[in-house]
């Protein structure tokens, strides 16, 4: 296997005081296991805004550790846009992205690196087993991946997170797309390049608890789906052509009760109720998707920063930079 010239690894953290005494073992470890392949390994961990002594142990280790880099965000942005600011920061030639709660192997960098090496821009590392989630997660997960991949068309690699590598020439591209609302497991894929992946068994979370409770999962797949298809937009127009037909058929049957069986037209209070309801929930549903599409347009154009970081701490450095860049 030829050498890699650089990879930075980009961490993003959220409240992982717990884990993270054990990850910088777990990274260090890794980084001496890569130095054979590897000629200079930069380690990017990505403070979220935690409010428990994440950041402080984080800055400490990067001030006594050359690869290790520090990157703390002015507050909580969520999981992508710090993934996002990690990947811009990282200046390896491969990069490669993981979470912090070590679910994702390091020592599954190797693989992804041979697979590089082999002419792959993007290599995913594709769960075997998802450890001890539970049977909603898992059927939930699959049914999304392939109404996803429906919906937009691009063709997205299922039981796959955000452990990826990617080279400096697919990250270029990635960091052109500058949307409100990241789906970076929808947007690698449809950058192309070529794309491959390595399969790994998930452990279980290595110390604290998950940070994703059910209803940023269903965030994560509404953005999901919002931002990689207009398919949403469309059911108004199916739903109008199947209420069309539904009611245009009633009306047929009223006539053929009235004139054919020559039964008396008789105001029913029960239908018309019905159909008022119906139609009312129907355009609450319609308007709230428009509205949120309307609100995702709304956002694109104030053309805010995706993130604000407030410190980047280098071993090299004497004092905390910030660079205030986003």
């Amino acid at each position: 296997m030829a050498k890699t010239s650089s990879l930075s690894v980009v961490i993003p953290v959220f409240n992982e005081e717990a884990v993270l005494p054990l990850l910088f073992q777990k990274l260090e470890e890794m980084q001496s296991s890569l130095r054979a392949v590897v000629d200079v390994v930069e380690i990017v961990l990505v403070n979220d805004g935690s409010s428990d002594k994440s950041w402080p142990m984080i800055e400490a280790h990067c001030r006594t550790h050359a690869a290790f880099v520090g990157v703390n965000l002015s507050r909580n942005f969520g999981h992508q846009f710090a993934l996002a600011a990690g990947l811009e920061t990282a200046r390896g030639d491969v990069v490669v992205s993981m979470d912090a709660d070590l679910q994702d192997p390091p020592a599954v960098v190797i693989e992804m690196l041979e697979a590089h090496q082999r002419g792959y821009d993007v290599v995913y590392a594709t769960r075997l087993d998802r450890g001890k989630e539970t049977f909603v997660k898992r059927v939930t997960a699959r049914w999304f991946y392939w109404l996803i991949q429906k919906l937009s068309g691009v063709h997205m690699h299922r039981n796959t997170g955000d452990f990826r590598l990617m080279s400096r020439r697919a990250l270029t591209e990635l960091s052109r797309l500058r949307e409100t609302h990241h789906f970076f497991r929808g947007l690698v894929p449809w950058i192309g390049f070529p794309q491959t992946q390595v399969f790994y068994d998930r452990a279980d979370r290595a110390a604290g608890s998950t940070h994703y409770p059910m209803r940023k999962m269903l965030r994560l797949a509404f953005d999901g789906i919002a931002s990689m298809s207009a398919a949403p937009l469309r059911l108004a127009y199916l739903m109008s052509l199947g209420l069309f037909s539904i009611f245009v058929g009633y009306i047929f049957y009223v006539l053929y009760q009235h004139f054919i069986r020559g039964n008396p037209l008789v105001p029913g209070w029960t239908s018309i109720m019905c159909a008022i309801t119906i139609f009312g929930a129907i355009q609450l549903l319609m308007l709230g998707v428009f509205g949120e599409y309307l609100g995702r347009i709304y956002e694109q154009s104030k053309g805010r920063p995706l993130f604000i970081v407030q410190d980047i701490v280098r071993s090299d450095s004497n004092n905390t930079v910030s660079p205030n860049k986003s």
